[in-house]
């Protein structure tokens, strides 16, 4: 049996599945609140927008009283050539206990103007994971195992 030979009125009773499609969904509550009658809107399906919140960098200078210079490199592609460069950008931080020294990494989180350059309150930013270097007791102990000695135990 094909679309064409049912009968219409079997569409008539169809729903869409989203009240996205077409643009049925209602904007009110993209219209401008009004002092006479105030709503509260039953459904807050909008996410909060985090860009540009935390950024990391190495702090340059460290001169001033409670406050840091701190150089933020990001990647960014080309707009000719599409191949990703390195950005720097310079921020004030605020640093109220003085703590940060030149070749630090910190973390600015941004906040309220502290002054008119500084927006950013630098925090210590978290321990990275480095590599270990090998022990040479791992080496021996799976030569021991093995029962035979290692070319650098033969010399």
């Amino acid at each position: 049996m094909s679309l064409l030979q049912l009968p219409l009125s079997q569409f008539k009773t169809l729903t869409l599945s989203t009240p996205f499609l077409h643009g049925s969904y209602p904007t009110t509550h993209l219209t401008k609140p009004s002092s006479s009658s105030p709503q509260n809107p039953s459904f807050n399906f909008l996410p909060t927008i985090r860009s540009m919140k935390i950024l990391q960098g190495k702090v340059v200078c460290a001169t001033n009283d409670k406050t840091v210079s701190v150089e933020v490199v990001r990647l960014a592609p080309h707009p000719k050539y599409k191949r990703r460069i390195r950005l720097k950008k310079k921020y004030q931080a605020h640093d109220p206990d003085n703590r940060f020294k030149v070749g630090d990494i910190v973390q600015l989180e941004k906040s309220r103007p502290i002054s008119k350059t500084k927006a950013f309150l630098a925090i210590p930013a978290p321990e990275r994971n480095t590599r270990k270097p090998k022990d040479n007791d791992n080496e021996v102990a799976i030569s021991q195992d093995l029962g035979l000695p290692l070319e650098s135990q033969q010399a």
